[in-house]
C-alpha cells in the first residue's frame, strides 16, 4: 500500500517534472513531506503564489512540458488565478495543485473554504477535486495530457488533506505517445492553388506558430518561395527577424508601416492565428482572401472569416504546402518590402537620440546590442512592450518573452527567473516598468536564494506609463496615474543583489555590458523619457505610413485590401 501523497509525487516523477514552484500551506503538508523524499523534483519556494504560477508557465513555454505550481486553499488558490489566466490565454502548459480541508468530515467549519474547482473552470482546460487516492494516476495523467495538447494551457487539481493521507494500491500511469493529426490533402491543394494564383501574398505568423519544428518548416518554405512575412507579438522569433523577407511585427493596433504591408497583399496566409492577440488585420466582405493555417479551425467573428482553412499540425501543413507549391514567377513584393524599408529608415532616424532620461528607441537599440544572439529578454507589461515588440529584432524562438494575451503586469521578473533556470548558460534580462516590477518585486529574494544570473532593467517614470499614453491619446487630462518609488538601488542591495542607476545614455551602455558579463542578480534603475510616446506612436508613424498608400495602390487591384486600420 502506498500513501496517496507519495503516489501523487510518483505520478509527477513519471511525467518528468523537474520543479514544483509554490508557497505550501497547512493543507499541503503531506504532499510537501512526500516531495522532500523525491530525488528528481526540486521545490522552488517563492514569496507569492502569483510568482510561482508565472514561473511554472514560463517553464512550460520554454520546454513544452507542463510546469507545476502549488498553493494552499483559499487565499493561496485565489492568488493563482492570474497565473492561470496568463498560462491559459498565452498557450503555456501548467498544472496547479491546491490543497483543501478534509472533504469527508468537517475539521474547521467553512474557514478558508472556497469552491476552487468551480472558480478555476473558466480559466483552465481541466479542473478536478481528488476524492479518492485510487484515481490519482488517471487524473494526473489527464491533467498533463490536456495541459500539453494544442492549444496548451492551464489545468488544476485540488488535493484535499484527508485524501492525501489515504492508502492505495494504484500505480503511476506511463505517458502516452501521441502525434497531432495532419491537415487534409484537399485543403493543402486549395491553399497551394490560391498561393500560385496570387500576385502579392504575405505570411502572418502568430502565437500558434511558436511551436517545435514550425520555425524550421517555415524557414524552408520562405527560402523556397521568397514570400515576405510579418509576425504578431507572440509570433516574434519564430523566424530570425534579420531575414530579408521580414516585414515587421504588428505591435501597434493600427496605422503602422506593417499594416500598410498587409494592405498591399492580395492574399494573406495566417499561420497560427490566435484570437487572444489583437488582430494584425481586419477582413471586409469582398476584401483580401485569407488562408487560415492552424491546429484548430478558425473562430469566426465580424472581422475574421477566412475562405480557406488548413487544419492540423502547423509544421506538417507548411511542409506539405512547401512540397506541393511551384513558386509563381509573377509574384511582386515591392510594396510590401517598401513598407519595411521605410520603417527601418524611420527607426534609425530616432534610435540614435542619446538624451537623458533615456529615449525608448535608443533603449531598445542598446539592449539589442548588449544581448547575445541566444539571449532572452522577458518583458513585463507597459508601453515599452510596444517599443520592444516593434523595434527589437528577435533572432531565435522564445528569446523575446512578452505577454500579448492576458497582458498582465508583474510577470516580467518571475518569467526571467524561470528562463534563467531552464537556460543557466544563456544571458537573461527582465525588462519591467516601475509599476510592474513592484507587483512581484519580492521574488528578488527568491532569485538571490536560487543563485540565478540575470539582469532586471527597471524603466522608471514614476507612473503607470501605458495608461498615461492611452490617456493622452484620448485627449484627456494627465491625471491620477503617478506615484513615488523606493530607491531601487538600495532596494536591490537589501536583498543581496547588485544595484545600479543609469546616469547617462553612455552609462546605460556600460551597465548593460557589465551586468551581462558579471554573475549574480543585477538591478538597473533606468530613468526613461516617455514624453514623445504619443507624438511618435500615434501621430508620426501613422502620418509617415500613410504615404505608402499611393505606392501600395499601384500594386494591388481595387477592392482587394483587407480593410482599414484607422
Amino acid at each position: 500500500m502506498t500513501k496517496a501523497s507519495d503516489l501523487f509525487i510518483q505520478c509527477l516523477e513519471e511525467e518528468g517534472v523537474e520543479y514544483i514552484f509554490g508557497v505550501p500551506g497547512e493543507e499541503n503538508l503531506d504532499m510537501l513531506d512526500s516531495l522532500s523524499r523525491s530525488t528528481s523534483i526540486q521545490l522552488i519556494l517563492t514569496r507569492h503564489e502569483q510568482g510561482a504560477g508565472f514561473m511554472a508557465a514560463t517553464y512550460g513555454r520554454h520546454t513544452g512540458k507542463t510546469g507545476v505550481c502549488m498553493a494552499t486553499l483559499g487565499p493561496g488558490a485565489t492568488n493563482l488565478v492570474t497565473a492561470a489566466a496568463y498560462a491559459q490565454l498565452g498557450g503555456m502548459p501548467i498544472l496547479m495543485v491546491t490543497g483543501q480541508k478534509p472533504i469527508k468530515k468537517s475539521k474547521q467549519g467553512r474557514f478558508q473554504i472556497l469552491d476552487v474547482v468551480d472558480m478555476m473552470k473558466p480559466l483552465t482546460k481541466f479542473t478536478h477535486q481528488l476524492a479518492s487516492a485510487d484515481n490519482i494516476p488517471s487524473r494526473v495523467r489527464e491533467a498533463f495530457r490536456l495541459a500539453e495538447e494544442e492549444k496548451p494551457g492551464a489545468t488544476h487539481i485540488e488535493f484535499p488533506e484527508d485524501i492525501a493521507d489515504e492508502k492505495t494500491e494504484s500505480m503511476p500511469l506511463k505517458r502516452s505517445h501521441t502525434r497531432r493529426p495532419s491537415a487534409d490533402g484537399k485543403s493543402i491543394r486549395a491553399a497551394v492553388h490560391a498561393l500560385e494564383n496570387a500576385k502579392s501574398p504575405i505570411l502572418v505568423i502568430g502565437a500558434g506558430a511558436n511551436r517545435t519544428m514550425t520555425c524550421r518548416m517555415l524557414n524552408q518554405f520562405i527560402e523556397k518561395t521568397g514570400i515576405p512575412f510579418i509576425t504578431t507579438q507572440l509570433g516574434k522569433g519564430v523566424i530570425d527577424e534579420r531575414h530579408p523577407k521580414f516585414v515587421g511585427c504588428a505591435a501597434l493596433s493600427s496605422g503602422d508601416f506593417v499594416h500598410r504591408a498587409v494592405e498591399a497583399a492580395d492574399l494573406i496566409v495566417n499561420i497560427g492565428h490566435d484570437v487572444i492577440e489583437k488582430p494584425p488585420f481586419f477582413m471586409l466582405p469582398g476584401g483580401t482572401q485569407v488562408i487560415h493555417i492552424s491546429s484548430k479551425t478558425a473562430e469566426v467573428d465580424p472581422v475574421y472569416f477566412p475562405q480557406i482553412e488548413v487544419v492540423g499540425d502547423i509544421a506538417n501543413a507548411i511542409w506539405q504546402i512547401k512540397q506541393d507549391i511551384v513558386p509563381n514567377g509573377g509574384w511582386t513584393f515591392d510594396a510590401i518590402l517598401e513598407a519595411r524599408k521605410r520603417q527601418v529608415v524611420h527607426t534609425a532616424s530616432i534610435s540614435g537620440d542619446a538624451r537623458f532620461p533615456i529615449f525608448p528607441p535608443h533603449l531598445v537599440e542598446q539592449v539589442r546590442a548588449a544581448m547575445p544572439e541566444n539571449g532572452i529578454i522577458c518583458l513585463d507589461n507597459g508601453v515599452y512592450k510596444i517599443w520592444f515588440a516593434r523595434d527589437y529584432p528577435a533572432y531565435r524562438p522564445n528569446t523575446v518573452l512578452l505577454d500579448n494575451a492576458l497582458a498582465t503586469m508583474g510577470a516580467g521578473l518571475p518569467s526571467a527567473m524561470a528562463s534563467a533556470m531552464v537556460y543557466p548558460e544563456r544571458k537573461v534580462m527582465a525588462i519591467c516598468g516601475d509599476g510592474g516590477f513592484m507587483m512581484n518585486s519580492q521574488e528578488m529574494e527568491t532569485a538571490i536564494r536560487l543563485k540565478l544570473n540575470l539582469t532586471v532593467l527597471i524603466l522608471n517614470d514614476n507612473s503607470y506609463g501605458m495608461i498615461r499614453w492611452k490617456q493622452s491619446n484620448m485627449g484627456l487630462k494627465d491625471w491620477g496615474l503617478t506615484y513615488g518609488n523606493p530607491d531601487f538601488v538600495k532596494y536591490a542591495e537589501s536583498y543581496g543583489a547588485f544595484g545600479h542607476r543609469v546616469e547617462s545614455a553612455e552609462h546605460l551602455q556600460q551597465l548593460l555590458a557589465h551586468t551581462r558579463d558579471t554573475p549574480g542578480v543585477h538591478l538597473i534603475d533606468c530613468p526613461v523619457d516617455y514624453s514623445e510616446n504619443d507624438q511618435i506612436l500615434n501621430i508620426d508613424i501613422k502620418m509617415l505610413s500613410k504615404e505608402l498608400h499611393s505606392f501600395s495602390s499601384a500594386s494591388v487591384e481595387s477592392g482587394m485590401r483587407p480593410g482599414s486600420f484607422e
